[in-house]
């Protein structure tokens, strides 16, 4: 059965299950990062090394480095208190219970904006397969429903088309274009500003997934 999960009053939308929503590899579902998954977490990022280098932000030291296990304790422990605080939701992405890939919504602002980013990635072995569209339409109906938001945000490079291809049957729209936006791989890069709002979603994301046959709640 479909579910939000559980949200706190105090934050909404963290911690909470999400999901789960059918695809043809399987029922992709969100929860919260947990501190065991430091193994994967640490497996997955160097073995993808090569596919996110070129779209993520660039960090200090080595890929493999920065990604030892030993490294999540810490990042998890930042990610678990700025969610707490409601300014970051931080999922990983499951298919049949395996994790393969995080989805995180970030600088959550409250007041006259609600809004914030969406960013995702999915391990190698899985892309292609409607897994990243489906954990994208589940999150931007978090977003939407329990956390109260009115407006996500993605940015994109313009050469990442799988990337936009996955926004855009989501339902979001292209905006403009960020110059020299974000360093990644040791260089500014521009990205393309996509855009979603509560008014343009019918009924939900992942209602229009369904419906175009994409995905299945069972």
């Amino acid at each position: 059965m479909f579910s939000w999960g559980s949200a706190s009053r105090a934050h909404p939308g963290w911690p909470a299950r999400v999901g789960p929503l059918r695809v043809a590899a399987g029922a992709v579902t969100l929860r919260p990062v947990k501190m065991r998954d430091a193994g994967d977490w640490s497996r997955l990022r160097i073995r993808n090394r090569d596919l996110l280098i070129p779209w993520e932000p660039t960090g200090d030291g080595n890929w493999v480095a920065r990604h030892q296990r030993s490294n999540w304790a810490p990042m998890y422990s930042i990610l678990r208190s700025e969610a707490k605080r409601g300014v970051v939701l931080p999922f990983v992405i499951e298919v049949d219970g395996r994790y393969i890939g995080q989805l995180t919504i970030g600088n959550l602002q409250r007041g006259a904006v609600r809004s914030a980013w969406i960013g995702y990635w999915v391990d190698q072995e899985w892309t292609g397969m409607g897994i990243a569209t489906a954990a994208v339409a589940l999150g931007v109906d978090h977003a939407f429903g329990p956390v109260g938001l009115h407006r996500l945000e993605a940015t994109v490079q313009p050469a990442n088309g799988a990337s936009r291809a996955v926004l855009t049957k989501v339902g979001f729209r292209h905006e403009g274009v960020l110059m020299r936006y974000m360093d990644v791989n040791g260089r500014w890069r521009d990205h393309d500003l996509f855009a979603l709002t509560t008014e343009e979603i019918m009924s939900s994301a992942v209602d229009t997934l369904v419906q175009s046959g994409r995905a299945q709640f069972r």
